[in-house]
């Protein structure tokens, strides 16, 4: 896949999503504008070079007792789902597999609320601390469940664990990304959408 290939899927990507809020419409459009003013895509020279670049999340959850698995980031303090920085030649998706294998050793599945591989949520956020710079971070669900193997980095996390959804969403921002309220807000919603639609149990 060429550079330019590389860039006309990821618009479409992100221009396939529905936002949840005015913010992440807001997000969506300054990463389309990113994309199409030729703005590089990938991080070259940890932490900030280029000042802009992409990131995904990978956020397991497990449908049947709503639970999330987050990480104990040594870099950023703070509890934070797995993921890392899409490399050049990768598709989002692609960079949540290996950082899924790296991270925690598991394999991702696609989640059973978005089964297509497509993201969740989209933000653009300033990062904080030495080497300030913008993720444009894409935030995926994958189905994983309290009782599956796995191998968190202990050169990445100091701890990791599953948590109640709705307690996650109550956290203060200051101990998790900001943006995970407005994150589990969207997954709220798709979670009531297959209640209604009666595939609310979907999973294993």
């Amino acid at each position: 896949m060429t550079i330019a290939d590389e860039r006309t899927a990821l618009r479409n990507l992100v221009a396939g999503m529905a936002p949840f809020d005015e913010r992440e419409a807001n997000d969506r459009a300054l990463v389309l504008a990113w994309i199409d003013r030729g703005g590089e895509l990938y991080r070259r020279v940890p932490p900030d070079e280029p000042p802009q670049h992409l990131v995904t999340y990978f956020l397991p959850h497990d449908v049947g007792q709503d639970l999330l698995f987050l990480v104990a980031h040594r870099k950023a303090g703070r509890w934070l789902p797995p993921g890392g920085h899409v490399e050049p030649g990768e598709t989002p998706w692609a960079t949540v597999l290996r950082e899924a294998d790296e991270e925690l050793a598991v394999i991702a599945n696609p989640h059973p609320l978005i089964p297509a591989r497509e993201p969740l949520f989209l933000t653009v956020t300033e990062t904080v601390g030495p080497g300030q710079h913008t993720d444009c971070t894409l935030w995926f669900l994958i189905d994983l469940h309290p009782n599956d193997p796995m191998a968190p980095d202990p050169g990445e996390f100091s701890d990791a664990g599953w948590f109640p959804r709705t307690e996650v969403a109550g956290w203060p921002a200051e101990r998790t990304d900001p943006q995970m309220a407005r994150a589990l807000a969207k997954l709220d919603a798709h979670i009531h959408a297959a209640r209604a639609a009666g595939s609310g149990h979907a999973g294993r």
